[in-house]
């Protein structure tokens, strides 16, 4: 079973608006983290080494473990009206230096197929819910039994019935 991660793509910069990089990234097909650097790093190694640098080794650590995660990992965000996406990693780490990127805060990327829909909330799995009301702004792994089997399904049907 892939792992499940939550992903709300909402800056640790206060002067960044809350919602932006969520639809920013639906519209792209990507999932990402914010963590701006002075200059685009050539390769994963440099951005690790600028973020341990300007941001400090935990958000380096963090920004190493969304690199890391598996392609067909599923991952959930919350638009800024409360609507859940359900998604799937698909490519590998980039930094986005488009100004717009830029703007966001979200220039850690990887490519992510979204379904087109928000997931009614009844259907999201109560391990989802719980995580994004907690709260927090950082990319991590929700640990249940049920949300990968739940998720694989919900992501099964939508393919199956593009309607629905």
């Amino acid at each position: 079973m892939h792992p499940v991660y939550r992903a709300p793509m909402r800056s640790h910069r206060q002067d960044v608006p809350p919602g932006a990089a969520v639809e920013r990234a639906l519209e792209l097909g990507v999932c990402g983290t914010g963590g701006r650097l002075s200059r685009p790093p050539v390769s994963l190694a440099q951005a690790l080494a600028l973020t341990e640098e300007e941001h400090g080794p935990r958000a380096a650590r963090r920004l190493e473990r969304f690199a890391a995660v598996p392609d067909g990992a599923f991952a959930w965000t919350r638009d800024v009206d409360g609507d859940l996406y359900l998604g799937r990693m698909a490519g590998p780490w980039r930094y986005d230096d488009a100004p717009e990127a830029f703007e966001h805060d979200l220039v850690h990327v990887r490519a992510c197929d979204w379904l087109e829909a928000p997931t009614s909330p009844d259907e999201v799995p109560a391990a989802v819910h719980l995580t994004f009301r907690r709260g927090g702004r950082s990319f991590q792994q929700t640990h249940d039994a049920e949300v990968g089997p739940r998720s694989a399904a919900l992501w099964e049907r939508a393919h199956r019935d593009p309607t629905g």
